[in-house]
C-alpha cells in the first residue's frame, strides 16, 4: 500500500526525477504515455503543482512509487466537451500525469492514486473529477472505467508533447 501525500516543496527534484525515470522506462512500451522530459511534465508545471498542493507523490518508504497531479484545470476542449454532470471550471477537478513506475505495474497503486483523487475532490466540494486519456492508451481505459469512469467524447487536444491528437475524456460524478 502505497503512502499518499501532497509532495513538499523540497522534494522538486525528487519529483522531476521520478518523471524522467518514468519516461525513459516507458520509452519503447506499447503504451508509453508520450511525456518528453522538460516539456510535459514541464519544470513550471512541477514546481506549480508542487506549490499549490495539487501534486501527490504514492510513497514506497523514501522512494517515489507513483504520482500525479490534481488540479482544476482542463485542455481548451474541455469546455465544449458534452460533460454528463454540469459544473463550472471551480466545481470540477481533473487528473494529470498519473503515473506508476513500471517496477510496481499490476500492484494496484494506480487504483490507489484515483481512490484518492476521488477523495481530494470530494473535499474540495466539488461535482466531479475529469481527465483525458491519450486514444489507444488501453491500461489507462481499462483503469478508469473498472473505477467508474465513464467516457464523454474523443477529441483532438493539443498539449506541448503531443501536439494536436485524438485524447478520450472521461468523467467520474461525485
Amino acid at each position: 500500500m502505497l503512502a499518499i501525500r501532497a509532495a513538499r516543496a523540497d522534494e522538486f527534484e525528487k519529483v522531476r526525477g521520478f518523471y524522467h525515470r518514468l519516461i525513459d522506462m516507458m520509452e519503447g512500451l506499447e503504451f508509453h504515455p508520450r511525456w518528453e522530459k522538460f516539456v510535459y511534465p514541464a519544470d513550471d508545471f512541477l514546481h506549480g503543482s508542487i506549490e499549490r498542493g495539487e501534486l501527490y507523490v504514492g510513497m514506497l518508504g523514501e522512494e517515489i512509487a507513483a504520482a500525479m497531479v490534481i488540479n482544476g484545470e482542463g485542455a481548451d476542449g474541455y469546455d465544449s466537451a458534452p460533460w454528463s454532470v454540469s459544473a463550472a471550471r471551480g466545481e470540477f477537478s481533473v487528473i494529470h500525469t498519473l503515473g506508476v513506475m513500471p517496477a510496481y505495474h499490476g500492484r494496484g497503486f494506480a487504483r490507489e492514486l484515483v481512490a484518492a483523487a476521488k477523495g481530494v475532490a470530494r473535499g474540495l466540494g466539488h461535482k466531479a473529477l475529469r481527465l483525458d486519456v491519450l486514444n489507444g492508451n488501453l491500461p489507462a481505459v481499462r483503469l478508469y472505467e473498472s473505477e467508474g469512469f465513464r467516457f464523454v467524447s474523443r477529441v483532438a487536444l493539443f498539449y506541448e508533447d503531443t501536439g494536436l491528437t485524438d485524447f478520450l475524456l472521461y468523467e467520474y460524478a461525485l
